[in-house]
């Protein structure tokens, strides 16, 4: 089952104010249960099927995220096709410094290339880092720092050229 399956799967639960639901397939079994009263922060438990020994398996609450506001400033549409697109791979809290004293990872002009860290994306209290995959210049900045982020969720606009 695909990330994306998975998300929507959740979300579904969620609105459909069922308490409990359970799926097993092959490898895996996932089982997402929302308190009484609570239907929009679902649990969701994930983990694989071992025949040896079980694994614990992650906890996590989830809740749907807010839209996230994009900067002032658009560039013209004709420019963004030649930009490439630097994409959260995951579902988190996107952050653009390690903390709130430390220098930005990277700011727009700088210069980017594979394996350069651009962000943090905070998803269940651990910090991932965001390396970039691509060569180019950062020309803009699609997320606020400290806010949500949806998995494939654009956040930079990069010059390849």
């Amino acid at each position: 089952m695909e990330l994306k399956e998975i998300q929507d799967l959740i979300k579904f639960v969620a609105k459909s104010g069922v308490s409990e639901v359970e799926l097993e397939s092959k490898g895996f079994k996932i089982v997402i249960k929302t308190p009484a009263g609570q239907v929009n922060e679902p649990t969701y438990i994930q983990a694989p099927i071992q025949a040896v020994a079980p694994v614990a398996a992650p906890v996590a609450n989830v809740q749907q995220a807010a839209p996230v506001a994009q900067q002032a400033a658009p560039v013209a549409a004709s420019n963004e096709a030649k930009y490439i697109t630097i994409k959260s791979p995951m579902i988190g809290t996107f952050y653009r410094s390690a903390g709130p004293d430390k220098p930005l990872f990277v700011n727009i002009g700088d210069e980017v290339k594979p394996g350069k860290v651009t962000c943090i994306i905070e998803a269940m209290k651990l910090f991932n880092e965001i390396e970039s995959d691509i060569t180019g210049k950062i020309v803009k900045v699609l997320v606020n720092d400290a806010t949500p982020v949806e998995y494939d969720q654009p956040l930079f606009l990069v010059d390849p050229s």
